[in-house]
């Protein structure tokens, strides 16, 4: 077996010495904790069984594959035709096109060029008159489609799919979003929390909007949600949380402002949230593992590391644990990705999963090229942009596309 494949009949065994200790406390949460670990342990070692009972020491186990021809099939489905129990999602409709979407190009598929066209035509029923997009035509503009859609119709990449996003309405959407102290709300009359700040920031980058009028007060804002931990809360005061800790330091690495939260207690905070026994990370402090974090909390660290003061520190999370409980605790059968043992598959985890994938393999804190794969060549996944959750190549050419455009400010019509 390869090097890395060879690594996995050393780790394994010792897992059984990293499970949770409940000091004899049983609650609700230890018990949950210690249930999830049985289960993973249980995975881990008919794994472990599986390679022993091997006679070709050269042979990949199949349980360490992506069944990319299950996954696809999945996907392509959930884009023309989704069963009833998706019917909740009806104001998350430009999500589904995202987390679909992503997942393909992380896989490397082309889109068929019919749905090329139907995906930016469903996407331009969904934007408002008066800027953003909604979660489905006829629904009121919210900062979370809005950036669902946007980053779908860069996924697409055409120009037909760039010129589907109204930039002077839009503009005028997330300024009013924007309030004086610098938050964001999602959208007319609601809530305030971090994640409005990076939607808003991520899609002002994308399509070459970002003034300093739209995010006055924003970073300073930003910092504030920073928790004693070292994560990010949803809003000053709450727990800090993964897909905030996210949100907050991308938000702030966007505008600029990274510096002004403390990023070595965000560091300890973000790599203490990965697993000893499973390998995936958790959201929260004593929070039992999910494989959406995969990417929320490992994206933090090469954002990070690419900070010229931390380029030089030792990678900080085991890129390997990861891709083993991905890889055999989180693929369903059928294709697609769970939460944990005994969830059921979604789209939403099958984005996330994989898009963790993507940074356990092409982010490895090293000066070599080569990606980090556990498993076969075949598994590699296309890199994907740390920020903005895009593949590499689709954040770029947006870019580009937009910068050629002039800039929007509040006077533009």
């Amino acid at each position: 077996m390869a090097e890395e494949d060879q690594r996995l009949r050393c780790i394994s065994p010792l897992r059984p010495t990293w499970q949770f200790d409940p000091e004899h406390v049983w609650t609700a949460t230890t018990v949950d904790q210690t249930e999830v670990e049985d289960d993973v342990q249980g995975i881990y070692d008919i794994f472990q069984d599986s390679i022993a009972a091997e006679s070709d020491g050269d042979t990949i186990p199949e349980q360490l594959k992506i069944r990319k021809r299950h996954l696809e099939s999945f996907l392509m489905k959930g884009l023309t035709r989704l069963s009833g129990s998706y019917s909740c999602l009806d104001a998350s409709r430009p999500w589904l096109c995202f987390w679909i979407l992503h997942s393909l190009e992380l896989l490397g598929v082309t889109i068929p060029s019919e749905l090329q066209t139907q995906v930016p035509e469903f996407l331009a029923k969904c934007q408002s008159e008066t800027g953003g997009f909604a979660g489905g035509p006829q629904q009121i503009a919210h900062l979370a489609p809005t950036y669902a859609a946007i980053s779908a119709l860069c996924i697409i990449g055409s120009d037909e799919a760039y010129k589907v996003i109204n930039r002077e309405t839009l503009y005028q959407f997330l300024l009013r979003m924007h309030q004086s102290d610098g938050s964001f709300i999602m959208h007319e009359g609601g809530e305030v929390d971090i994640r409005g700040c990076y939607l808003a920031a991520n899609v002002a980058r994308l399509t070459n909007i970002m003034t300093t009028e739209l995010f006055d007060s924003t970073p300073q804002w930003i910092a504030r949600c920073q928790t004693y931990e070292g994560g990010f809360g949803g809003v000053p005061g709450m727990e800090a949380h993964g897909g905030y800790a996210f949100c907050g330091i991308a938000a702030l690495t966007l505008l600029g402002h990274e510096k002004l939260c403390d990023m070595d207690s965000l560091l300890r905070w973000t790599v203490n949230r990965q697993m000893k026994l499973e390998g995936g990370f958790q959201g929260r402090t004593n929070k039992l593992v999910d494989s959406c974090y995969s990417f929320w909390q490992s994206a933090i660290i090469p954002v990070i590391s690419s900070l010229p003061e931390f380029q030089s520190q030792k990678w900080m999370f085991h890129n390997g644990a990861l891709q083993e409980y991905v890889l055999l605790c989180c693929q369903h059968h059928n294709g697609g990705f769970i939460d944990k043992p005994g969830k059921s598959r979604d789209y939403y985890h099958t984005c996330y999963a994989l898009s963790g994938l993507s940074i356990s393999q092409n982010f490895t804190g090293s000066s070599s090229t080569k990606p980090f794969l556990v498993g076969p060549s075949d598994n590699q996944l296309v890199p994907v942009h740390p920020i903005y959750n895009l593949c590499i190549h689709s954040a770029v050419k947006a870019s580009e596309y937009f910068q050629k455009l002039s800039p929007v400010t509040q006077g533009s019509t």
